[in-house]
Parts: C-alpha cells; sequence; structure tokens
C-alpha cells in the first residue's frame, strides 16, 4: 500500500474584511448576545485574528481541491500582536486557538499583516 501525502498547492481568497480587533470583538460579543448563541471562537496565527468562510462544498469545489486549490469565499482578519486564550468583552467570551502550527495558517498570516490596513498603527518604531 502506498501513502501520499499532497499538500495544497494554492489557496484563493476571494474577499478579505479586516477589522479593528476592538471593534471586531465588539461586533462578536453583540452577536453572541442578540442570538444567545455558545462561545465564539476565532483562530490566532502570528499576530493575526482570523476567521476564514469557506464555500458549499460541490461538485465544482471538491473538483478544485482535487486540484490542490482552496477556495475561500472570504477571510475576516484583525491585528491582534499578542496571544490570550479568552477575551471577556461587553459580557461576552470569546476564545482564541493558537494554530500557529499550521504552516498555511502561518503563511496567511504573514500576508494579511501586509495587506492590513491597520497595521502601522501596531509597529513599533
Amino acid at each position: 500500500m502506498e501513502i501520499s501525502v499532497e499538500p495544497w498547492k494554492k489557496l484563493v481568497i476571494h474577499e478579505l474584511i479586516e477589522y479593528k480587533f476592538e471593534d471586531w470583538v465588539k461586533q462578536i460579543a453583540f452577536g453572541t448576545r442578540t442570538s444567545g448563541g455558545g462561545i465564539p471562537t476565532m483562530q490566532w496565527t502570528d499576530g493575526v485574528v482570523f476567521t476564514p468562510a469557506n464555500f458549499p462544498v460541490t461538485n465544482a469545489t471538491v473538483e478544485e481541491q482535487l486540484k490542490g486549490t482552496l477556495h475561500w469565499s472570504s477571510v475576516s482578519f484583525a491585528i491582534k500582536e499578542n496571544f490570550e486564550k479568552q477575551i471577556v468583552s461587553e459580557n461576552a467570551t470569546i476564545n482564541l486557538v493558537d494554530v500557529t502550527v499550521n504552516e498555511i495558517f502561518k503563511r496567511l498570516a504573514v500576508e494579511l499583516k501586509a495587506r492590513s490596513k491597520f497595521r502601522q498603527e501596531h509597529v513599533k518604531p
């Protein structure tokens, strides 16, 4: 039996949505309170918090994936240099998960930081 590991060749993101971290936390907290939902989770890698949105699974998306290309409809993100396991704000709790071990996410963090409109506010002279 042969075992093959074939890494993704390409990640295509169709829309980037950037927030200031504090504003995004307030938005998520409000949404959690109004929906009566559970504790939301955000992913953190190398100074960036992000949440991807996938396309629905269709024949076309599966065909692309089998060719090695992932398509995400969007990625919402914010700069947050320091990792914290939980953020408590506006009477809501948000979990952060450190996904730095994932090579795709590390490369994504570099790209998102490079495209950030708010990055300069966080860079120390």
